[in-house]
């Protein structure tokens, strides 16, 4: 079984900084926990749906060409 430490630390601009001014090995095998971390969960768009999918044929898309400018 591995023996396992545990440092303090803060994160500042994305780099974890260690207190006491700890260095480890590079590609040191490290597990990070965040204690009492509130993360905002994202927001969730859903796609509409219908109700009765037998209704679908009421909404057929027409497509209008006009002529001239649309100056868009």
């Amino acid at each position: 079984m591995a023996k396992v430490r545990a440092f303090e630390g803060t994160v500042e601009n994305g780099l974890i900084r260690l207190r006491d001014n700890v260095t480890l090995p590079d590609k040191a095998k490290v597990y990070v926990i965040v204690p009492e971390l509130l993360t905002e969960q994202p927001a969730v768009i859903w796609s509409p749906r219908l109700a009765h999918p037998e209704e679908a044929k009421e909404f057929t898309k027409v497509v209008l060409e006009v002529e001239g400018d649309a100056r868009v």
